[in-house]
């Protein structure tokens, strides 16, 4: 089975655990077996593997959003990257075209599209291999997941069919209602449209082609700032004649607030967290290492990260992104390929990094032109290189650059590190990338 799961936006409704860089679908909030916890992104990938081993996922995403995936799901997994925001029918033709010049698949073969973060059980993935197959008999060229509606909800649109069969024509599709006309749509046998359809990558590959003037993926990819942004919806399934829609009745939930996300939750406490009696409906998801104590509270969610607090009534939280988009501040965590980063203190001109390194990972070799940094280690074995002198540090060790110098740091086992920066223009722009040497 080939997936291409979209993986896009910036999930600012889960302020202040996600950000410009940091999206709701990277966030470990889902309780494992063994009592860790995994993301959004990296349970679906799970759920795809366990269900079919051999299946082939490529993530549609941003820039942004790659060291993320590669940190959390490794190195193996296909990313079709879009170098700006086209909306989604620029961004599966972008990895439709990926699939079929890169990865040198098949044009013949289906894949299905979804996204990357719905809260499912394992038999929605094997209703994606059932719709896979659908499409690979070629009655329809697009072949649509209708949910089973649990209750008249404004925020999807609906796909109507034409028979209440498992597998039916589509009669027509109907945007987002209102409650009241949401549940006469349903009275109408209406299923919520996802965003989860297979097709032939030829298929869309040719309508790519109708609409685009490109050559192949490459051309595709250059010419993409140029794109008129345009959804998959518009583009292509409403004009489509030839098209099927098959039922999927089990658990689906989109978890873009707080509100549904806190619905999914396993325990009412992640982090450092304390509920008294008194505390009914109410959630912490608490990443910072000091105690949150609620008392007296129903229905509430308090989150607490590096970029904020959040104390919301449940139902308010849905309301939370206006408020969001006023705030200006600096990333204060991030993900990357090689670990991630924690902003601690920050000053007119110094700011304070604590830095964690996976083992046998290192950051690029860089230089910057305008501040100076320390690294010292707390954690950990490693080595680094400034200006092409290698060093090993240990937890203790204390390796200082000036500005201009080039630099890098190799974790031999998993490595921790503070990083103080100082300087009157520190940026995330000051920072030049170079090869090795060596």
């Amino acid at each position: 089975m080939n997936i291409i799961l979209l993986s896009g936006g910036s999930g600012k409704r889960l302020w202040p655990l996600s950000n410009d860089i940091r999206s709701k679908q990277f966030i470990k909030i889902f309780k494992k077996d063994d009592g860790s916890y995994e993301s959004m992104v990296q349970r679906v990938y799970r759920q795809i593997k366990k269900v079919d081993t051999d299946a082939a996922v490529t993530i549609a995403t941003s820039k942004a959003q790659v060291s993320a995936i590669h940190n959390q799901l490794g190195e193996e997994v296909g990313i079709s990257v879009e170098p700006c925001r086209r909306d989604t029918f620029p961004a599966i033709a972008l990895a439709t075209a990926y699939l079929v010049d890169v990865k040198h698949t098949d044009p013949e073969e289906v894949v299905v599209v979804c996204p990357v973060d719905p809260y499912v059980d394992d038999d929605y993935f094997e209703a994606l291999k059932k719709l896979s197959e659908q499409a690979e008999n070629g009655e329809a060229n697009i072949v649509l997941m209708g949910i089973e509606p649990t209750y008249p909800s404004e925020k999807y649109g609906y796909i109507i069919p034409e028979s209440p069969e498992q597998t039916a024509q589509v009669k027509t599709f109907k945007e987002k209602p209102t409650a009241a006309m949401a549940e006469h749509y349903i009275t109408q046998g209406a299923l919520w449209n996802g965003g989860v359809f297979a097709y032939k990558l030829r298929y869309v590959l040719e309508i790519a082609h109708r609409m685009i003037d490109f050559t192949d993926y490459h051309d595709l990819f250059l010419k993409y700032d140029t794109l008129t942004k345009i959804s998959f919806d518009y583009a292509v399934v409403e004009k489509e004649e030839k098209i099927q829609v098959q039922r999927f009745a089990g658990r689906w939930k989109d978890l873009g607030t707080w509100n549904t996300l806190t619905e999914a939750m396993e325990e009412a406490v992640v982090g450092k967290g304390v509920l008294n009696d008194a505390c009914t409906g109410v959630h912490i998801v608490n990443e910072m290492d000091v105690p949150v104590l609620a008392m007296g509270l129903h229905d509430v969610v308090i989150s607490s990260s590096p970029e904020g607090i959040l104390v919301s009534d449940k139902e308010q939280s849905s309301y939370i992104k206006p408020f969001v988009d006023k705030f200006e501040q600096q990333i204060m965590f991030a993900e990357k390929s090689w670990g991630s980063f924690k902003v601690v203190d920050v000053e007119s001109n110094a700011l304070t990094i604590k830095v964690s390194l996976n083992a046998g990972h290192s950051m690029n070799y860089h230089s910057h032109r305008n501040r100076d940094e320390v690294w010292v280690a707390i954690s950990g074995e490693g080595r680094t290189i400034v200006d092409g002198m290698e060093q090993k540090v240990k937890a203790g060790d204390v390796v200082t650059m000036s500005a201009g110098c080039r630099h890098t740091v190799f974790a031999d086992t998993e490595l921790k590190l503070v990083e103080v920066q100082l300087g009157e223009d520190i940026t995330v722009s000051d920072k030049q990338k170079y090869e090795l040497e060596y």
